[in-house]
């Protein structure tokens, strides 16, 4: 849920044509916005924020318990060797999911769980606790949604070159066939990736993340191979027979000009390719675009890396598009960034609503009428469990959402950012995303005023 700029960074987007506004909370509140039937009320969590239970039942490290165990990567030298603990708490987590009234869980599989090196021999054990989590989901009425990759590359993996290393791909497809395969019986719906601009962008180029690189050329072609990994895994899930639809969840920023000149628009389009379209285009269209191609130096290492075929690969048939949306960028003549609205305690991140209808719109626009569904959406509070704050922003999403709807996106479902409070990468436990409060030190789970309103949101199924 990071951009470059909560690395101090220039981040960039996707440049939207501008539109009449999704209209305001107070009008949706007085008129009442009923979303289409069978809508997916959801909530979202990852593997490293959440589970705990870092080295429990053969579970083996990730880049990020390197990561966080090193003196000074994360605020306050927090880990995720306990978090939320929900590797020993799922159940209690399954009641609370239940008494919300979700209707999809959207969480991931630590791959280092499953494979504590990464491939080879199936820890069983890793394994089966996400046979119970799906299970009881399943029995709770509520849809599994499962993420294949958020962001925990296993550290033998790393060792080897992790994601600068073309064969990190077809590791992550083998992973992604097993855990398939497995759950396939169950599970109707994958995501490959979480995210990969963050990684690029935050863990390979401002070194702020796992795996803590600060390198661009390096990040490029780290960029590539998770793209690679995506095709490769939807490859992979396909030749398990199994029955259901796979994509991949990619954060995106819509892109406007920061003022009229004709520099800023130029300079709009180019952040555009590098923040939305460098990553839609091959996923959904099977290339590169070639304004984005164009910046790329031609010794730049990401040219050697793309070899023929690959986009092809990468462009393999998506049933779907997780859209995760936490703000817009607003691009000036030079290229650089400057906010226009209020930001939350993520100073990165801008308040602008309409940027999701504008992002929505845009999605169908340019690239047809993929199902979408919202994978993440949200803010951190400062206040402990009346966080009204909260309510309003997810309040007007959800007007721009719908209004999006109105206008024919096939926008499926919504998955609010974080079903709980957890951690919160290179920020700690200093950062709270969730709507469900976590006292760390008992681990009591106590919902919020936004865990409330929401659950009245899914019962009435509209806002």
């Amino acid at each position: 849920m990071l951009t470059l700029a909560a690395a101090g960074a220039v981040s960039t987007g996707c440049s939207p044509r501008r539109r009449s506004p999704p209209g305001s909370a107070s009008a949706a509140a007085r008129a009442g916005l009923t979303f289409p039937e069978g809508f997916a009320w959801g909530a979202s969590t990852s593997a490293y924020q959440v589970e705990g239970g870092a080295t429990a039942d053969g579970r083996g490290p990730s880049v990020w318990d390197v990561f966080s165990h090193t003196s000074g990567k994360t605020r306050d030298g927090g880990t995720g060797d306990v978090a939320a603990d929900h590797y020993h708490r799922s159940y209690e987590d399954l009641d609370l999911m239940r008494d919300l009234g979700l209707k999809s869980y959207r969480f991931s599989i630590s791959w280092p769980r499953v494979l504590p090196t990464g491939r080879g021999t199936v820890n069983a054990k890793g394994l089966d606790f996400y046979h119970r989590l799906v299970d009881g989901l399943l029995a709770r009425g509520i849809t599994p949604v499962i993420t294949l990759f958020h962001w925990d590359t296993p550290q033998a993996l790393q060792e080897s070159g992790g994601w600068e290393n073309r064969d990190c791909a077809k590791w992550f497809a083998d992973y992604a066939s097993v855990v398939c395969y497995s759950l396939g019986d169950k599970v109707q719906t994958w995501l490959t990736l979480n995210e990969p601009k963050t990684v690029v962008e935050v863990g390979y180029t401002a070194g702020v993340h796992a795996p803590g690189v600060r390198d661009r050329r390096v990040a490029n072609v780290a960029g590539h191979h998770l793209l690679l990994g995506h095709g490769l895994a939807v490859q992979a899930f396909r030749a398990t027979g199994r029955k259901g639809r796979i994509g991949a969840a990619l954060n995106l920023s819509p892109t406007y000009p920061a003022d009229d000149s004709d520099a800023a628009r130029r300079q709009t389009t180019l952040a555009d390719g590098e923040e939305n379209r460098r990553w839609l285009d091959p996923v959904l269209l099977g290339r590169y675009p070639d304004d984005w191609l164009a910046t790329q130096s031609p010794d730049a290492p990401v040219r050697a890396a793309i070899h023929d075929g690959d986009l092809a690969v990468i462009g393999s048939k998506s049933d779907l598009l997780g859209v995760q949306y936490y703000n817009p960028a607003y691009i000036t003549a030079k290229g650089g960034r400057v906010q226009k609205h209020p930001t939350t305690q993520a100073s990165w991140q801008e308040v602008y609503p309409q940027g999701l209808y504008d992002l929505l719109t845009r999605i169908k626009r340019d690239y047809g009428d993929i199902p979408l569904t919202i994978t993440e959406n949200g803010m951190p509070s400062v206040n402990a469990t009346d966080d009204e704050d909260r309510i309003t922003l997810l309040r007007d999403h959800l007007t721009a959402a719908h209004q999006a709807i109105r206008e024919g996106v096939r926008l499926e479902g919504y998955h609010v950012w974080s079903l709980l409070d957890n951690f919160e990468w290179a920020e700690g436990y200093t950062q709270r995303w969730g709507i469900v409060h976590v006292d760390y030190a008992t681990q009591r789970r106590t919902r919020k005023a936004s865990a409330n309103w929401y659950q009245q949101v899914i019962a009435r199924n509209g806002i």
